[in-house]
C-alpha cells in the first residue's frame, strides 16, 4: 500500500525501449506503457523530475565474462556493428508513447542497476530528491536491480506494480510480493497519483 510520497520525489522509468518491449511479457505491454505514460503526465503536472533510463549493454564487461552466449554476440567488433544497426532502426529508443522533454533526466546503463557507473545518483541529489517511484521492465531485472541500489543509497521507494512486467510470472511475482515490500511501498498507478497532491 502506498501511504505517502516524499515532497521531492522523482519518477524513474526503466528500459521502456522498443527492442526491450518486443520481448515476450507476462502482462500486456500496451497496458504497462499506458500506465507509465499516465505517471509521466502526473509527475509533469506536479512539477516533479522524470528519469528515463535505457539500457545499452554493448561493450559491458559482464557480457564478455559470461561463459554462455546470453543471446548477444561476444567480441567488440560484432557488438559495435549490432549497436549501430539497432541505433539506426531506433530499437534502443524509448517508445513514443512516453512523452519525454529535454529537461528530463536521461540515463543510459549497461547493467541491471541504473545507479551503477551512471550519473543518476548525482542528478537526483542535485534536485534534493529523497523519494523514487519506479516503473518499467523487467520487474525482476532492471526495476529490482535499480531498486536494490536505491534502497542502499537511502531513497524512499514506491512501486507502480501495474506499470511493470517481466518475461516470467514467477520472477515478477517474487519481486512484487517478496522483495519490493521489504525496501519500499507497493501499489497501483492510481494510488501513486492520489498521493502526489499531498506529499510530505
Amino acid at each position: 500500500m502506498i501511504t505517502v510520497l516524499d515532497k521531492n520525489t522523482a519518477l524513474v522509468l526503466i528500459d521502456l525501449q522498443k527492442a526491450v518491449l518486443r520481448r515476450e511479457a507476462v502482462h500486456p505491454v500496451k497496458d504497462v506503457i499506458e500506465k507509465s505514460a499516465t505517471l509521466v503526465a502526473a509527475f509533469r503536472k506536479a512539477g516533479l523530475p522524470i528519469v528515463v533510463v535505457s539500457v545499452n549493454p554493448f561493450g559491458a564487461a559482464w557480457l564478455e565474462s559470461r561463459k554462455d552466449q546470453y543471446g548477444l554476440p561476444k567480441g567488440k567488433a560484432t557488438q559495435t556493428l549490432l549497436n549501430l544497426v539497432m541505433s539506426v532502426f531506433g530499437l534502443l529508443d524509448t517508445v513514443k508513447e512516453i512523452k519525454t522533454q529535454p529537461d528530463d533526466i536521461f540515463i543510459i546503463k549497461k547493467t541491471w542497476n541504473a545507479f551503477y557507473n551512471t550519473a543518476l545518483h548525482n542528478e537526483l541529489q542535485k534536485r534534493s530528491i529523497t523519494g523514487i517511484v519506479m516503473a518499467g521492465v523487467s520487474t525482476s531485472i532492471g526495476v529490482e536491480g535499480t531498486a536494490r541500489a536505491a534502497s542502499e543509497l537511502g531513497y524512499n521507494l514506491s512501486f507502480a506494480t501495474d506499470a511493470m512486467t517481466d518475461t516470467k510470472m514467477e520472477a515478477h511475482t517474487n519481486s512484487i510480493n517478496v522483495i519490493f515490500p521489504r525496501i519500499g511501498e507497493v501499489g497501483k498507478t492510481i494510488d501513486i497519483i492520489e498521493k502526489l497532491s499531498n506529499r510530505v
